[in-house]
């Protein structure tokens, strides 16, 4: 899962994203409304978690901004305005929930799994290929319903390829769903995710096989 979080506070953006991580979500983080604007039109969020006092303006004017492009992406609104009027205003505008700091991320967790649920992205909750099943929003698979551990971007770079099986992935949209764009990516390091993948799934027997596709990225296939 990769998200968005637009947040002026350093280190509770800091904190969080380290939190987040360790739940396999891949964090883009900005404090400007500007720059959450371009980052939206350059990539694809499974959610945005928006702020609302901003350097550059009021966090919910983004919220209409975003659905005139026509992009429906779950937001939550983490603020410390969190009165009830203030709660009303931020759903009236078109957010999906509405969350007041300072509050535990394993609440934070349970609704963006809530929001993820909800349609379009219900089937989006697990994914199958060959004899493993993978649960995105819990960071799981399993093989014939023994659990699978995988280390968490490993974990992810399976999720992205399973995610479009039998179709090539390139290998910029791997490295997205595992690094963030402030991230310094190692040349070699997505191939050697691939190669311990390999590894780990015949081992499991998990019946798929990763394909690389020479100079674009990789596939794979079920068996």
């Amino acid at each position: 899962m990769r998200i968005l979080l637009i947040e002026d506070e350093r280190e509770l953006a800091k904190a969080l994203s380290a939190a987040l991580g360790k739940h396999g979500i891949v964090t883009d983080h900005t404090m400007h409304l500007a720059d959450a604007v371009e980052l939206t039109r350059q990539n694809l969020y499974d959610a945005i978690l928006l702020d609302r006092r901003l350097p550059d303006g009021e966090g919910l004017s983004f919220i209409p901004q975003l659905r005139r492009t026509g992009k429906d992406t779950p937001i939550i609104v983490l603020t410390a305005l969190n009165e009830p009027k203030e709660r009303v205003e931020g759903l009236d505008l078109g957010s999906d929930d509405y969350l007041g700091k300072p509050f535990l991320v394993e609440e934070l967790m349970a609704r963006l799994r809530a929001v993820l649920r909800r349609p379009p992205n219900l089937a989006e909750l697990k994914i199958t290929a060959g004899r493993m099943v993978i649960d995105p929003l819990h960071l799981s698979v399993t093989v014939d319903d023994a659990p699978l551990d995988l280390p968490r971007r490993e974990l992810l770079v399976l999720a992205a390829l399973a995610k479009r099986k039998e179709k090539t992935v390139l290998r910029a949209t791997l490295e997205a769903a595992v690094y963030n764009y402030e991230e310094e990516i190692q040349s070699n390091a997505l191939d050697a995710h691939i190669s311990r993948l390999r590894r780990r799934l015949a081992e499991a027997g998990a019946e798929v096989s990763i394909h690389n596709i020479r100079g674009v990225g990789y596939l794979l296939k079920e068996e």
